[in-house]
Parts: structure tokens; sequence; C-alpha cells
């Protein structure tokens, strides 16, 4: 399948590859913190109802498809614009989770943020044309 070669990227399309970037690269720290590999938290403690391989491993998850989709916007390719909407609501509901737990919500503003921003210009008018998505 081919996708676009750059003509199409808007700039939220540009802001939401970058977006993708920094929420993938925040998972990452979450998953060294979940592991005790990174045992310090920059905004306050985090954990994820005590089980912290379980957060580790779905924080490690998380990345990855962040990785992916920024990829897939990148290249303009449909499936990261669905992405973005899915993965940023899945993102809020996990963060949600986390605060439910024991993180306190000073700990996951950054992230949430983020997901929010990601999801507000993926449902973008000009972003969704973009994609050929309206």
């Amino acid at each position: 399948m081919a996708y676009s070669t750059g003509k199409n990227r808007t700039g939220a399309i540009w802001l939401l590859t970058i977006l993708a970037v920094i929420a993938a690269i925040f998972a990452v720290i979450d998953t060294l913190r979940l592991m005790g590999i990174l045992p310090v938290a920059v905004l306050g403690p985090m954990n994820f109802y005590r089980t912290s391989w379980l957060g580790a491993i779905l924080a490690g998850i998380v990345a990855l498809i962040w990785f992916v989709t920024a990829w897939q916007l990148y290249n303009v390719d449909p499936r990261g614009w669905l992405f973005v909407v899915v993965i940023a609501v899945i993102n809020l509901i996990f963060l949600f989770l986390a605060i439910l737990g024991q993180t306190t919500f000073q700990s996951v503003i950054v992230e949430v943020a983020l997901n929010v921003v990601a999801l507000i210009l993926g449902l973008l008018p000009s972003t969704k044309n973009a994609f050929n998505m309206s």
C-alpha cells in the first residue's frame, strides 16, 4: 500500500507525530519506573495498584504502539489516524486507573495533557481530511 510522500502532511500531522513520539518516550519512562530501573519519579510517586510488573508490561505495550503510530502518522497512513485516536483514549483510561490506584494526578498530568491534545488534533476536520477519513 503506497502512502503520501509528504505533500499532504499538515501542521497538525507534524504536531501529532511529535506528540506520538513524546507520548512513547513518557511510556518508556513509566515502564522503567514501574520495573524499578528508574526508581525516582520526576513529578511524584507512581504505583499501579502495587503490581509494578503488570503496569510495566502495559506501559511497554503503550510505548510500542505510540512509536508505531508516530511512524504511520509520519507516512500519512490512515491507520495512524485511527491509532492516535484509539490509543489516546486507551492511554487516558490507563492513566485514570493509575490515579484510582495510588498514583497522584501530579504524576500523570503531563501525559494526560499530551493525550488530550493528541486526541483533539486527531479529531480536527483538517486532520481527518488529510487522512481521507471524512
